[in-house]
């Protein structure tokens, strides 16, 4: 039997060996098991401290799943319909154009919860390609100027802003990605009357038993929390990044909460929230979503048309809904994996997929902004899987 750690363990350190990576660590479960866990290189270079199992992360955009489950905790409980404009909660959209033509126009329709959860609102992260996203960067960079001077910038203020910026398209034109989640974290607050991360506290990270995840890092902690890491062109290496991504920060004092960008976790506490996803809503006899609404969020939601507009690489084969892809066809993703595959990556190349088929588990940390590493992460799984067969017989005759 080929030695399964060995090959993980060779693929997961060659981009550190090779100084691509301050740092990469995974972990793997299968039937609630661990099959395997390995960390090599730094979380912080210049301070000297190990990639380790509680190292906590930036998650950045896998901070979206959990939105989406917050979201669908509210609508089992019957506080919002999915198709419910959003302004229902944050009147603020009501008065929300689009961008057409070279001007702002009216929008046909109000945009609802479900184009926030599929990302078809068309509502843009701060981009520098298009007029809307011109004007969210300088939204954005006035908000945290404003954090900066000392004032207090809630996630409501943030989206209150949010809402004067016209967006790219109509609703459910188009699928782009963008600050959607982050207006999905404040219709929350809205609807539950608790800050967001309260309100993740309570119904998602207490139960399951996730004490290292939440929008800060307290002081006692500091000392397992990874640098953040960025190519720089005048070095020709990386080095750290000192620069605020997405207005994200991670004080005690921290006012903004972003849904779509603002959480920190560990390789094991961003575990027990998968597999609570693929085990159907439930994790050690603890139920947070029931099992149909489950698999409702792991159906493509998109149009052919919106489709079209999934251009990157990983997300080749699949589909997307609830803020997450979705496996249709595991040959045009290349890997032999099993159809209904989900999940979701971050900016800074983490990376969890959630199997139920297999219940399997597969988590990917990493903390390098703009790092391109669908193939590492493909080069793992392929490795995973094809070993399944001979780790399922090791353990049956054990």
């Amino acid at each position: 039997m080929k030695n399964y750690k060995e090959l993980m363990d060779q693929v997961l350190s060659r981009e550190v060996e090779a100084g691509n990576l301050p740092g990469a660590s995974a972990l793997v479960m299968h039937h609630g098991k661990e099959i395997y866990y390995g960390a090599f290189g730094m979380a912080d270079k210049e301070e000297e401290r190990p990639m380790a199992r509680d190292t906590m992360i930036r998650l950045f955009s896998m901070t979206k799943p959990v939105t989406a489950v917050a979201v669908m905790i509210l609508a089992e409980r019957g506080l919002i319909d999915l198709h419910d404009p959003v302004a229902y909660y944050l009147p603020e959209f009501w008065e929300t154009k689009v961008w057409e033509d070279g001007k702002e126009v009216a929008l046909k329709r109000p945009i609802t919860i479900w184009d926030l959860l599929n990302m078809t609102s068309g509502i843009p992260y701060p981009d520098e390609g298009h007029e809307p996203g011109r004007r969210m960067a300088k939204l954005f960079g006035e908000l945290v100027d404003r954090r900066l001077r000392g004032e207090t910038v809630t996630t409501r203020d943030y989206v209150r802003e949010i809402a004067k910026i016209p967006t790219c398209f109509q609703p459910g034109e188009k699928w782009m990605y963008g600050l959607s989640a982050d207006v999905l974290g404040a219709m929350v607050e809205a609807v539950s009357g608790m800050r967001y991360g309260e309100f993740l506290e309570k119904e998602i990270f207490e139960p399951l038993d996730m004490k290292d995840t939440g929008f800060f890092v307290p002081e006692g902690k500091k000392d397992r929390f990874a640098q953040i890491y960025l190519y720089d062109q005048k070095q020709g290496k990386i080095a750290p990044s000192l620069d605020c991504h997405l207005a994200v920060y991670y004080g005690e004092d921290v006012a903004f909460e972003s849904g779509g960008a603002g959480l920190v976790s560990t390789l094991d506490d961003y575990a027990h929230f998968a597999q609570m996803m693929i085990q159907g809503g439930i994790y050690n006899g603890r139920r947070i979503l029931g099992s149909r609404t489950v698999a409702f969020m792991q159906k493509d939601a998109l149009t052919q048309a919106q489709k079209d507009d999934l251009y990157w690489n990983a997300v080749d084969g699949f589909g997307y809904g609830c803020l997450m892809r979705t496996l249709l066809d595991p040959v045009t993703e290349g890997l032999f994996g099993n159809e209904g595959v989900f999940g979701w990556d971050g900016w800074t190349g983490n990376f969890v997929v959630m199997d139920p088929r297999d219940q399997l588990v597969f988590l990917y940390f990493v903390q390098r902004g703009d790092f391109g590493n669908v193939q590492i992460v493909r080069r793992l799984r392929a490795v995973t899987y094809g070993m399944l067969d001979e780790l399922e017989e090791g353990t049956k005759g054990s």
